[in-house]
């Protein structure tokens, strides 16, 4: 199969997965994860009318961009998101290349990102959108602010509310929501309410007025987007089912 008919099959599950929980799959927005892919992948997802792409690292990530817009120019309307963890050395690059970063869990890199988004004057329109990271599985393997006890633990609450309202306060950034990933072969059902947990997390964050808009919820990947999807995820994160396995 080719990325068009990939992605034909992809979207087709997005619109069975939104019917199911009654949403409309125009409000899910589908980010195709290009790592380690070239710069000609991209140029041809973006034939099949992909906009949005994913990098994980953070060099991939401007490199591509750079080579990708000698192509098609600056105004190709492609969102670059950098969907993962980031070395505060490395923040310039994503301040530099991303449009969204997923998975922001430490305040060193907040205020590193902000930092740089001044000195580029990326303000107010062109400000960077934020997801925070969150563990709600609890598993040490994963990144993200623990989340794993939000509902009894008000430590962790507070650390959340911290984050959010410094990005909310940082010039350059923009709240957008949370992140999560959610445990890797186990049952549905622990999927599912790991995607739920986050949801109602977003739900109490939303709740504390001074903390910015929090609404969208990035989570799902190719092996578990549709459960993503029906506990209200915005932004799904799919590589693998759109471009195939590497050799």
């Amino acid at each position: 199969m080719d990325i068009a008919s990939r992605l034909e099959s992809v979207r087709e599950r997005i619109a069975t997965a939104a019917e199911r929980a009654g949403r409309r799959p125009e409000a899910i927005e589908l980010v195709a994860v290009t790592k380690t892919w070239p710069a000609e992948t991209v140029l041809a997802a973006y034939e099949a009318g992909l906009r949005h792409f994913g990098e994980n690292r953070a060099e991939e990530l401007s490199g591509k961009r750079t080579a990708v817009e000698t192509i098609l120019g600056s105004d190709s309307g492609i969102t670059w998101h950098a969907i993962g963890a980031l070395q505060s050395r490395k923040a310039n690059l994503v301040a530099d290349s991303a449009t969204v970063f997923h998975a922001l869990e430490r305040s060193k890199i907040a205020r590193k990102l902000s930092s740089r988004l001044v000195e580029n004057g990326r303000l107010e329109a062109e400000a960077l959108g934020v997801f925070i990271e969150v563990n709600l599985s609890g598993e040490p393997n994963k990144a993200g602010i623990a989340c794993d006890q939000w509902e009894e633990s008000g430590l962790q609450r507070e650390k959340l509310l911290e984050m959010a309202q410094l990005v909310q306060n940082l010039p350059g950034l923009r709240p957008f929501g949370l992140m999560t990933m959610a445990p890797w072969q186990v049952e549905e059902r622990l999927i599912r309410d790991v995607f739920s947990r986050t949801r109602r997390l977003s739900e109490w964050l939303l709740d504390q007025s001074e903390a910015g808009d929090w609404s969208k919820l990035s989570m799902g990947m190719t092996d578990d987007y549709e459960l993503a999807i029906l506990e209200g995820a915005t932004h799904i994160r799919i590589g693998r089912a759109i471009f195939g396995s590497r050799a």
